[in-house]
């Protein structure tokens, strides 16, 4: 009896906070691809549940790339249920879950603790329900307000319950960084020139990007600020945010703000794409599109009419992605930060990664460069065998779409529909590695640190040639 109880516990702890994260993520895109493949979820049409799975698995990872039509192929309830896998992949299933259980007084658990601080990226357990409550708050009163502004163009356009309808499905859409629309196979490309549409949506992005943390601190700063000082000053007030919070502002600042002059140089005079617009019409599309890179998938120009250059270019900025602990995917904006911060030093001839007056902790660095170097295999092993099994395709678009499955963007070069079944599983895999590989990775690696520190074996150096 005791043998028994013994193999349940070595069970139970070998199901760690990692893996439950990770099967949630499958548990979920499993049971969204079984509902959608229902009659009462379809038009009719009937397709293959290799389609509907991919359809889910994008839906969970918040991703947006699709081999179909969704509005097309899907009734009110499967856009329903496309919704609802959206809403739990951009804030995850145990997060969800969790925030039931806080919803309902109910007390967490030391282990339900531990998956918390794993699945919202927190160095601490202190605080945790405080901080569920806070991301509750936070993603409905930034998803209502989008939706909100969003409904001054969609009622007028289809009326009350439809345009409201509209409002709420793209305001979470946008907010969880998943790209996904319901406005036909045009993306958002027939609202080019509508100012309100282009900033909302790409204010809800950006939200969801920069990460709950960074919102925490941003309001918790306020607070602080306000109780010490009558007089705002936005110098003094930005010197009481975290190191973390300025790096996020920082690289989303640049990176935003650089994609959108590049965007807007390459394609300036191409005719299937900025070309036609005018002045105010290229900046809003280089803006809009610069700020889609940060993981949500939306269009207002044809990507697969954008130029080589142009695909390479947004192909690693998708890459980069958003930020921790927030909606976005890719290796994060704070991992290259870390990482230029790294070189930067290592030419200066120092061994400390410093910032803002701080020093950046080994562990982290190796950490940072780690998961850069593990997602780019990860993405290039993806390429590999898509270009053996896709050879028709183009490579450039195939780089496009790899790099944009992995870092759960959503872009496409209007080849997703053109994929063998090989390829829509690999794209599937990259989709679902893209999601919680960087959470799987930090906590894993996180782990073997603590717990090999002091444990290493010290061998005699070596000398050997590099460079």
């Amino acid at each position: 009896m005791e043998a028994v109880d013994i193999h349940k516990d070595k069970k139970k702890k070998s199901f760690s906070p990692t893996r439950r994260i990770a099967f949630s993520f499958f548990m979920v895109i499993l049971i969204g691809s079984i509902l959608l493949c229902f009659s009462f979820s379809n038009n009719g049409t009937v397709i293959p549940y290799l389609d509907h799975l991919f359809i889910a698995t994008s839906a969970t990872c918040v991703t947006g790339l699709v081999p179909i039509v969704v509005s097309e192929q899907y009734s009110l309830i499967g856009q329903l249920i496309i919704l609802a896998l959206i809403q739990i992949g951009g804030l995850g299933f145990l997060t969800l879950l969790n925030m039931m259980l806080v919803a309902f007084k109910k007390k967490l658990s030391y282990t339900n603790k531990l998956i918390m601080q794993e699945a919202l990226n927190q160095s601490s357990m202190r605080a945790i329900a405080i901080y569920i409550k806070r991301v509750i708050k936070y993603t409905a009163v930034i998803e209502l307000t989008g939706a909100l502004l969003l409904s001054f163009v969609f009622i007028p356009q289809f009326g009350f319950a439809k345009g409201i309808y509209y409002s709420i499905f793209h305001a979470i859409s946008a907010f969880c960084n998943a790209g996904f629309d319901i406005l036909g196979s045009q993306s958002l490309i027939g609202y080019q020139g509508n100012v309100l549409v282009n900033l909302v949506i790409a204010g809800l992005i950006i939200s969801g990007g920069l990460g709950f943390i960074v919102w925490v601190d941003l309001r918790t700063s306020w607070h602080k600020y306000k109780e010490n000082f009558k007089v705002f000053q936005l110098k003094r007030y930005i010197s009481a945010l975290s190191v973390h919070t300025k790096i996020v502002l920082i690289m989303t600042t640049f990176l935003i703000v650089s994609g959108m002059m590049i965007i807007l140089a390459l394609e300036f005079d191409n005719p299937a794409t900025l070309g036609p617009l005018d002045w105010p019409q290229k900046v809003l599309a280089s803006f809009f599109q610069s700020t889609t890179l940060r993981t949500a998938g939306f269009a207002t120009v044809d990507m697969a009419s954008l130029h080589v250059s142009t695909k390479l270019l947004m192909s690693m900025f998708m890459f980069i992605g958003g930020s921790p602990a927030g909606t976005a995917g890719g290796i994060k904006t704070v991992t290259v930060a870390i990482m230029l911060l790294y070189i930067f030093a290592l030419i200066k001839g120092s061994d400390t990664v410093k910032v803002m007056k701080r020093s950046i902790a080994d562990q982290v660095v190796k950490r940072s460069l780690t998961i850069a170097m593990v997602s780019f295999f990860i993405t290039i092993s993806g390429l590999f065998v898509l270009s053996i099994t896709e050879e028709a395709l183009p490579f450039i678009d195939l780089t496009f779409e790899a790099f944009s499955a992995f870092a759960t963007v959503g872009l496409s070069a209007s080849i997703t529909p053109l994929l063998t079944s090989v390829g829509k599983v690999i794209i599937i895999i990259l989709m679902y590695i893209g999601r919680i590989g960087p959470i799987t990775m930090v906590l894993m690696f996180a782990k073997r640190y603590s717990q090999m520190k002091g444990k290493d074996i010290s061998y005699p150096q070596s000398d050997v040639l590099i460079g």
